[in-house]
């Protein structure tokens, strides 16, 4: 004899247990009335915590016997113990901080910390690699000496997680990241998804300020792949109503293909055109270029706006250095104020002077003799004997 079972539709609602955190259903009992915004209290793996509801109550068409109850709505002497263990909270986040400062801890960052409702269970949500040799029992037995009347228990977050909850701006310049403000779950994020959109695989074109792949590849990337199963692939060679030819490049968005035709060159094609071997009448879009000035008519003078000052006349710009000729004609002055223009130096150094010479003059400074006749180079050194 078969039996069946007739189950009645039950309510659920959404809970919320940190900001922008994941969403757990939970089924409401009659005569509990509960609306969007409200506290309550629930039975959970990690003891019974305080949530906040975000999704309204509606009919639940699944078994009841798999979702956990809600305990009752929450009061105002449980918004106290809240608030409470908030400050505990940070107390045994700072006692975790210093136990962490250990050389054997190295390159373990102590990310928060819980504490349940009732106060029974602490939780230390940790960031560090897998693989960098972090013992957990041994950070439990040293920390364990602080906290002798709770249950302890860590648990590992990623970098995401860390990014999330620092917040700030996106790699996009959005003023919040995106999974500080709406996601609340991590999808996964493969490379495939950024070579799909035609994406630059620069690091930094596709990564986010976690380190990881951007969350927001995910967003398009179904698009991407929907409008891509109608069109030929790159490489492919395809029939044009212009010939055949080969798929250089795939455009999903605009629904066509860009193909190398020889002799022709790239030329675009809609799949509508591919698919009917004709082509469509394109009609030629006309370029309008809007300065937000009125059209002038009639000839226009192309002014300069050269900001440097034009040169007087007879003279030449500021760091251009006149040639010979141009010292002659001006009389210009040489190096060591001689004139330019001379023919004959003055005699300044004696009979054996050598023409166009100033005299040596002796140097003060490094008390070095002159030589003792003019024109004559320095006295050689004597060898040193060894």
């Amino acid at each position: 004899m078969i039996e069946l079972r007739f189950m009645a539709e039950q309510t659920i609602v959404g809970v919320q247990f940190s900001p922008v955190g994941k969403i757990y259903h939970f089924s409401l009992p009659e005569g509990v009335s509960v609306s969007v915004g409200d506290f309550v209290l629930v039975n959970t793996a990690r003891g019974r915590q305080l949530g906040k509801v975000l999704v309204a109550p509606v009919q639940n068409p699944h078994n009841p016997e798999e979702i956990q109850p809600v305990e009752r709505k929450a009061t105002e002497q449980d918004l106290l113990v809240k608030e409470k263990n908030a400050e505990k909270e940070r107390i045994a986040l700072d006692k975790a901080r210093e136990y962490l400062k250990d050389p054997r801890f190295e390159g373990v960052k102590a990310f928060s910390a819980e504490y349940s409702f009732d106060g029974n269970r602490l939780t230390f949500y940790l960031n560090y690699e897998p693989d960098g040799g972090f013992d957990i029992r041994t950070f439990l037995r040293e920390i364990s000496h602080s906290f002798r009347d709770v249950r302890l228990e860590v648990r590992q977050v990623g970098p995401r997680d860390v990014a999330k909850a620092l917040s700030g701006l996106g790699a996009c310049g959005i003023e919040k990241r995106c999974c500080s403000k709406f996601l609340t779950e991590f999808s996964s994020i493969s490379i495939k998804m950024a070579k799909s959109q035609d994406i630059s695989l620069t690091p930094a074109e596709i990564t986010g300020m976690c380190g990881r792949l951007r969350c927001c590849l995910n967003y398009e990337y179904e698009t991407y792949e929907e409008a891509r199963k109608n069109l030929p692939k790159r490489k492919k060679i395809i029939q044009t109503p212009l010939g055949e030819g080969k798929v250089i490049q795939v455009l999903p968005l605009s629904d066509s293909v860009v193909v190398e035709l020889p002799g022709t060159g790239p030329r675009q094609f809609s799949l509508e055109e591919l698919q009917t071997g004709k082509l469509a009448e394109r009609k030629e879009i006309p370029v309008v270029v809007t300065s937000g000035f009125e059209e002038t008519k009639g000839d226009v003078e192309i002014l300069s706006f050269d900001t440097k000052p034009a040169p007087e006349s007879g003279t030449k710009p500021k760091g251009e250095f006149p040639n010979r000729r141009d010292r002659r004609e001006r009389g210009g002055r040489q190096r060591g104020g001689l004139p330019a223009h001379r023919s004959e130096p003055e005699n300044l150094g004696g009979p054996n002077q050598q023409k166009g010479r100033p005299q040596q003059q002796q140097s003060s400074a490094s008390g070095s003799k002159q030589p003792e006749a003019a024109g004559q180079g320095f006295p050689r050194r004597k060898k040193r004997r060894r």
